[in-house]
């Protein structure tokens, strides 16, 4: 694997990959963090890779001239909650507080993103867990663990040893579809595959679970648009 630089306004980092598996050259851009990556088979020489990026250069730039800027939290931005537009506001003093329509979070401003998104994480987690252990308890299938984390690739992941992995950002979008991610991941309990009996576990756990996903690969990058410092 290596990175090279498509040259142009702006330049753009193209991340080349082999595999034994590709039958084709394929180019990805992720709709989470704008990453470019070039998939080659492993016998087809590099030259053949470059041309195939440069006819979709015109594709590629159009892609990420549409995706949006990134958003520094601080006071006066709006952010979503749970799926509600709010104002974050630097209050001084007490304690931080999430209304219906701003973010109230005291101390100085330079701490405003640390405190704001500890408070989103422990949020998150108790969601999640909330979530998590409603669905194992109608699967009858305990998990090991649940651990967060800020994954660019995915917003959830179950372990073959039971434990579940979630993207804190889920707490930014609405409660149906951190919800149903929580289910989505219980399901793997059973079912570690995305077999037709992966899909017919998660309808009996959440029942109709198409439109949640759309709205996934739909908006799903707007989540990743708020940089908190870290």
């Amino acid at each position: 694997m290596g990175i090279i630089e498509l040259n142009g306004n702006p330049p753009i980092a193209v991340t080349l990959r082999r595999s034994s598996r590709a039958r084709r050259i394929s180019l990805r851009m992720s709709g989470i963090d704008g990453r470019v990556t070039l998939t080659m088979p492993r016998f087809v020489p590099e030259r053949e890779g470059l041309a195939f990026l440069r006819e979709k250069e015109e594709w590629l730039r159009a892609h990420l001239e549409r995706r949006a800027d990134p958003v520094t939290i601080g006071p006066g931005v709006i952010l979503p909650v749970e799926g509600i537009a709010r104002r974050i506001e630097s209050t001084g003093t007490g304690r931080l507080r999430i209304e219906a329509d701003r973010i109230a979070v005291p101390g100085p401003e330079a701490r405003i993103a640390a405190r704001l998104q500890a408070h989103l994480k422990t949020r998150a987690r108790d969601r999640l867990a909330e979530a998590s252990d409603r669905y194992a308890t109608a699967l009858g299938r305990p998990y090991a663990r649940i651990t967060l984390r800020d994954t660019r690739s995915r917003w959830g992941s179950c372990s073959s040893r039971g434990g579940l992995s979630y993207s804190w950002r889920l707490i930014l979008a609405p409660p149906e579809i951190l919800d149903y991610v929580a289910a989505h991941e219980v399901a793997h309990l059973a079912h570690m595959d995305h077999s037709e009996r992966f899909w017919r576990q998660l309808t009996a756990l959440y029942g109709d679970w198409q439109g949640p996903r759309r709205w996934l690969r739909e908006n799903g990058a707007e989540l990743h648009r708020y940089r908190f410092g870290d």
